[in-house]
């Protein structure tokens, strides 16, 4: 049982952080944070430019980790975060980046470890989705090839109830869809289907997956 003394600095390491947190709203007006967010959220970084928007919905938690979370929203991009989840810190940062008019969009009940989420154009990434620690989601090429092949840029979507393990990079363009596992340290640059059970570089479909609705973390 947690002790008079512990939950006293608790409760008082709780309100220092309220009053950061209500300190960053004030110098960052694109930051919109529901009352029931994690206060922890005092020791991340956010770097939120002049007409840009990021939303944490309620319950939405993190490890009190200085820069565990590192959040960049660009002029006129978005970011939003869904209710009851979770961007754990404690094996790597998790890192979130939208760039100018860019678009993120993170369901509920989600589970982000470590990774590291990149938008040019627009991520939409369904409820209950895991994404494992080092594992990079990008919707761009990030630069161009040379000086006749341009940057391509293509929206990624990634469903309902998918799992992508560790170390997976998903490209642009695609879409991975619901109740789908992507294996660990796998390429993903073409789309997969619905309840696929999916590895390799590039990854391809190898396997059936059932009902993920109800698996727990």
């Amino acid at each position: 049982m947690t002790s008079f003394a512990t939950r006293a600095r608790l409760k008082t390491i709780q309100a220092f952080d309220r009053l950061r947190l209500a300190a960053r709203k004030r110098a960052n007006p694109g930051l919109v944070m529901d009352p029931e967010a994690s206060t922890n959220f005092s020791s991340s970084h956010f770097a939120i430019a002049p007409g840009g928007r990021l939303v944490i919905g309620p319950r939405v938690y993190t490890e009190r980790l200085a820069r565990g979370v590192h959040i960049s929203v660009a002029e006129g991009a978005t970011v939003e975060i869904g209710a009851d989840t979770w961007l754990r810190s404690d094996l790597g940062p998790v890192i979130i980046f939208a760039f100018p008019g860019a678009h993120i969009r993170i369901g509920k009940e989600g589970f982000l470890n470590g990774c590291h989420l990149s938008a040019k154009a627009r991520l939409a990434i369904g409820d209950r989705v895991w994404i494992g620690p080092g594992s990079r989601v990008f919707d761009a090429d990030q630069h161009d090839l040379d000086a006749d092949t341009k940057e391509r840029v293509e929206p990624v979507e990634i469903g309902d109830h998918c799992w992508i393990a560790s170390d997976v990079t998903v490209l642009r363009g695609v879409r991975v869809g619901e109740q789908s596992v992507v294996g660990a340290r796998s390429l993903v640059s073409k789309s997969i289907p619905p309840h696929s059970l999916a590895i390799g570089s590039p990854a391809q479909a190898v396997g059936k997956v059932g009902d993920r609705t109800t698996v727990e973390i």
